[in-house]
């Protein structure tokens, strides 16, 4: 319980001192999350793509034992 004020009691003076960056971004960060977003899209459609895969076959096995029959 004493730990769960010490963390309440942090995070409330953390928001009540907040300070102004005065920061910008700048077109090379723009650039570099746009490559990581697109770099994400790209591994989910692959790993769709191997394991609908590997579905794809493993059905694929029950209907060629029922055609032989």
């Amino acid at each position: 319980m004493k730990t769960l004020k010490l963390i309440f009691v942090t995070g409330s003076l953390l928001f009540v001192s907040e300070v102004p960056a005065f920061s910008y971004i700048d077109p090379g960060t723009g650039s570099f999350i746009l490559q990581a977003l697109l770099g994400a899209l790209a591994a989910i459609g692959t790993t769709i793509t191997i394991y609908y895969q590997k579905i794809k076959n493993f059905f694929s096995r029950f209907k060629k034992k029922k055609d032989k029959k």
